[in-house]
């Protein structure tokens, strides 16, 4: 498995870690309610509440994927792939032994017969 595939899967699951973590975060607006009777609040992640845990594992995670995305960016430079589908088509008959002329020669090609060569061809009139 070539590191660029390594390094998207990575992307990809720090990415879907971090939309978990935010969507798990309870906003600023929380903590008001809280304070007018929600005294179970906070009390599974310590006294400090889930707020620091969450907000640092989500730093965490997004310089992660900062750095991911860096070295994708890079990879992503480093390749040397083929312009379009035909050079790289060349390029596979080149490294399997294929020559890449064509197989039949216009001069070993039958010649029209009369009738649709008169239709096909075009007046100048």
């Amino acid at each position: 498995m070539p590191l660029q595939s390594i390094i998207i899967y990575i992307h990809l699951l720090v990415a879907m870690l971090i939309v978990v973590l935010v969507l798990i975060q309870r906003g600023k607006g929380a903590d008001a309610g809280a304070g007018f009777g929600g005294g179970a609040s906070g009390t599974v992640f310590g006294s400090r509440g889930s707020g620091s845990f969450f907000s640092r594992a989500t730093a965490v995670l997004a310089t992660i994927f900062f750095g991911t995305s860096l070295t994708l960016a890079y990879l992503a430079g480093q390749t040397t792939a083929p312009t379009s589908i035909l050079d790289e088509m060349i390029e596979q008959s080149d490294e399997i032994g294929l020559s890449s002329t064509p197989l039949l020669d216009s001069t070993e090609l039958p010649a029209l017969p009369e009738s649709v060569s008169d239709e096909a061809r075009v007046d100048d009139d």
